[in-house]
């Protein structure tokens, strides 16, 4: 994650605070503040696993994003004591399915399909226990085998993730192109991204002015830290400061009594 990144015990409170709050406005509030720190974790293995296929990294951040939304709601820190990790997983699992949804145009040798199955399991489990994307020279270590081959089966994975867009999905009357179902599920990612802006509005107008651009920068608008520090004439270090800074800020506003004043 970038500098801003908060800690594993800092994420653990919130996602306590997230599950043990009654009040419905304040979990919504917490998980999308949550899903907000942690968005630079779909970024990092969403860049990863884009090199490998022919989609546009902002579609594969999307996809992610919801493996982040899962693991917020579905973390148990009895089970994984690390949130990051548990993330990172269903993040990855997310786009990886994602991708291989894709109807495959290449007839791959069986012994490539087979050993590109093996890549793609390890991959997962090294996910889980790295807490990152593994290289192509990791995978190749741990198979025993040259990373050459490691490379051919992303090669395939990145050349069969072509698709027509008049591709009909489904068999029966609910059938559809895939161009109206993108179309279909952009609308929605449009209206569910206003309304998670919605649910912290109120809460981001309560820090101050320049914590309240550099969150909407950030988060909203996706700008990386060195932009943001191009774009405000401030060092990149107290671009990072200031926004976690501001998630904590945000996270006291949402949760502490007397703050609440916007409700």
């Amino acid at each position: 994650m970038e500098d801003n990144a908060l800690s594993i015990d800092e994420i653990n409170e919130w996602l306590e605070q997230y599950r043990s709050s009654v009040d419905e406005k304040t979990r919504k509030r917490l998980k999308e503040l949550v899903v907000l720190a942690c968005m630079p974790i779909v970024k990092k293995v969403a860049r990863s696993l884009a090199r490998r296929s022919t989609d546009p990294v902002e579609d594969i951040t999307q996809v992610g994003s919801l493996g982040l939304i899962k693991a917020v709601d579905l973390y148990n820190p009895e089970i994984s004591k690390n949130f990051k990790s548990y993330a990172t997983y269903l993040i990855t699992g997310e786009i990886r399915h994602y991708l291989r949804d894709r109807i495959t145009i290449i007839r791959a040798p069986r012994e490539i399909k087979e050993l590109s199955f093996r890549v793609h399991k390890l991959t997962l489990e090294l996910t889980e226990k790295l807490g990152t994307t593994p290289s192509d020279k990791d995978i190749a270590e741990a198979l025993q085998m040259p990373q050459e081959k490691v490379e051919e089966c992303n090669n395939l994975d990145r050349r069969t993730t072509t698709i027509s867009i008049d591709q009909i999905i489904g068999a029966d009357e609910n059938s559809v192109s895939l161009v109206e179902k993108i179309e279909d599920e952009s609308q929605k990612e449009a209206f569910n991204s206003y309304e998670n802006r919605i649910i912290l509005d109120d809460a981001i107008k309560k820090l101050d002015p320049i914590e309240q651009k550099l969150v909407v920068l950030n988060y909203y608008e996706g700008l990386n830290q060195r932009e943001i520090s191009e774009k405000l004439n401030i060092s990149q270090m107290q671009v990072s400061r200031k926004l976690k800074k501001a998630l904590k800020k945000l996270f006291e506003i949402i949760t502490k009594k007397g703050l609440n004043s916007y409700e």
